[in-house]
């Protein structure tokens, strides 16, 4: 949120039918989707990598992460690549909707029903016309001990991407 104005821009996308969001700071580019190379011993919700700016990134799948069902690709299917602690990561997302401004009172905390472990991703829900939106907060996307295993299973792998 600016603190200055109480308002923040954020890109809205979509998984199925429900509606998320991340703030455009943390969005550092919305790309194409395109199938990303395997590496072995990652979590299920890893799809893998590709490479973006010269560098590997890990592809998170949304859906995997959440727990929905998964679906065939799209060409609406687009890689959002976030920053998450400090690095790049892509998150695979049904389709990127738009940027919006919102209004900080328009944010609120997520409910009780949301507690465990989904609620660490969240910084809050938001109504857009007749649905919910669940703002993501991208810096807890992945915990620290998941960060280190992708560390490791990237650093370990030779890729010839």
């Amino acid at each position: 949120m600016n603190a200055s104005s109480g308002s923040a821009r954020l890109v809205t996308f979509r998984l199925g039918d429900d509606l998320f969001a991340a703030p455009i700071e943390a969005v550092e580019r919305v790309l194409r989707y395109q199938p990303p190379r395997a590496v072995p011993n990652l979590p299920p919700w890893i799809a893998g990598v590709i490479e973006y700016g010269e560098r590997i990134v890990p592809v998170i799948d949304l859906r995997r992460r959440f727990d929905l069902p998964t679906v065939p690709s799209t060409p609406q299917m687009r890689l959002l690549v976030l920053t998450t602690g400090g690095e790049w990561a892509a998150v695979l997302v049904d389709a990127v909707l738009d940027v919006r401004t919102v209004q900080a009172v328009d944010l609120v905390p997520p409910p009780p029903l949301f507690r465990g472990l989904s609620a660490e991703y969240l910084r809050g829900v938001m109504r857009r016309d007749e649905h919910l939106v669940i703002v993501l907060d991208s810096d807890r996307l992945l915990s620290a001990s998941e960060r280190l295993v992708l560390v490791s299973a990237v650093d370990g792998n030779e890729y010839a991407l």
